[in-house]
């Protein structure tokens, strides 16, 4: 696993490879929108029926050990008052293989596959997401 980090609008953000796949900070990228609480940030977006359903779907189409029960039982409370997921949660309880927290004061948080931190880079701003999508992650900061 090699890490490297990119500039996009003047946030640094790191990416690292696993088994071949981009593997983006989330938690990078919601410092963006609010440097001093990220984990919110990243929980209120797990949180919304819209991305409990787009991340069972691909986990589905990517994962053949996810646990389509438990995302069933996740997909049936999301939404409602109250509910709140974070991505350590999602991960323990599904078996999902597309968001990974990392513990450690440098490398840590939560990171995930491409396709879901391109999603997760629109919720936080159209325009922030098209310029993630514009950098080469070979020109490291």
């Amino acid at each position: 696993m090699s890490n490297q980090k990119i500039n996009v609008k003047g946030t640094e953000i790191i990416i690292f490879q696993q088994k071949d796949d981009d593997y983006i900070s989330l938690t990078d990228i919601a410092r963006h929108k609010n440097s001093e609480n990220t984990g919110s940030v990243i929980s209120h977006w797990l949180s919304t029926r819209y991305t409990v359903e787009f991340m069972g779907i691909w986990e589905q189409m990517h994962n053949p050990s996810f646990n389509v029960t438990e995302f069933s039982n996740i997909k049936n409370q999301s939404g409602s008052n109250g509910f709140v997921l974070s991505g350590k949660q999602w991960t323990e309880r599904t078996n999902a293989i597309g968001i990974i927290s990392k513990t450690g004061r440098y490398g840590g948080g939560t990171y995930a596959h491409k396709d879901i931190a391109f999603e997760f880079a629109s919720w936080i701003s159209a325009e922030f997401k098209l310029y993630l999508g514009r950098v080469n992650t070979n020109d490291k900061v």
